[in-house]
């Protein structure tokens, strides 16, 4: 499979490469280097480093943010952000799985659109900017690409309840089965989406949620699964 061009790359995070070795290896799937013929280095070890670089870039911000608030909170919100589920949604976006290096195996099973290979990738990203350009430079990559634009407007869902654990652990307590989420509707302009998520959770109790993004809006069914389940159902919101 041909990959397009890593100018395309370049302009979507915003940043242009004085080195593009950096940018190769941390788009290099272990897979790839098991099968390549020539001597080569994957993207585990940037993806280590990139971690680094983006849980300090995004505390950075936070605390920009919302310099009132606390450790506790603050980690809550930072979790939230660098988590895979996120990250892979922001690689998504971003179209980083054409641009991957794969094996054969890997690139026959789906690789380019697997989350976790999209998440550590984009770390790697992180790290390959910070190699290049430095801290700085990295810091605006993950400021404009990875940070939500609005994000002092996010405070309901950067510092919510987690009650998608919540819910999970109640169920795993009562012996069942995850719940599952699936989008039943997607509203509104490209940059303004309202999405409606619905849950599936114990034994046929289903509600529904909506937000401006999947996690907040699957946020908002699993609280409400979870006032059905634990008979503290209140009106809908």
């Amino acid at each position: 499979m041909s990959r397009p061009s890593l100018d395309k790359l370049e302009k979507r995070i915003g940043y242009k490469f004085r080195n593009r070795a950096f940018l190769i290896e941390a788009l290099t799937h272990s897979s790839y280097v098991q099968e390549a013929s020539q001597r080569t280095r994957d993207n585990e070890l940037m993806e280590f480093l990139g971690d680094a670089v983006l849980n300090f870039s995004v505390t950075l911000k936070l605390i920009e943010a919302f310099p009132g608030y606390d450790e506790g909170k603050l980690s809550l919100a930072r979790s939230s952000l660098v988590a895979a589920s996120y990250l892979s949604g922001v690689a998504e976006k971003l179209e980083l799985g054409e641009h991957l290096r794969l094996g054969s195996s890997e690139e026959k099973s789906g690789g380019r659109r697997k989350p976790g290979i999209l998440a550590d990738a984009l770390e790697a990203v992180v790290a390959a900017v910070f190699r290049d350009g430095g801290l700085e430079a990295a810091g605006k990559v993950v400021e404009q690409v990875i940070l939500p634009r609005d994000l002092s407007e996010r405070v309901d869902e950067l510092f919510a309840t987690n009650y998608k654990g919540a819910l999970q652990e109640h169920l795993q307590a009562e012996g069942q089965g995850p719940a599952q989420y699936r989008v039943v509707e997607e509203a509104g302009l490209e940059h303004q989406k309202t999405f409606t998520v619905e849950v599936t959770a114990g034994e046929g109790i289903i509600a529904r949620g909506r937000g401006a993004s999947k996690k907040a809006a699957q946020q908002q069914a699993a609280k409400r699964a979870l006032a059905i389940l634990t008979e503290k159902a209140g009106p809908d919101e």
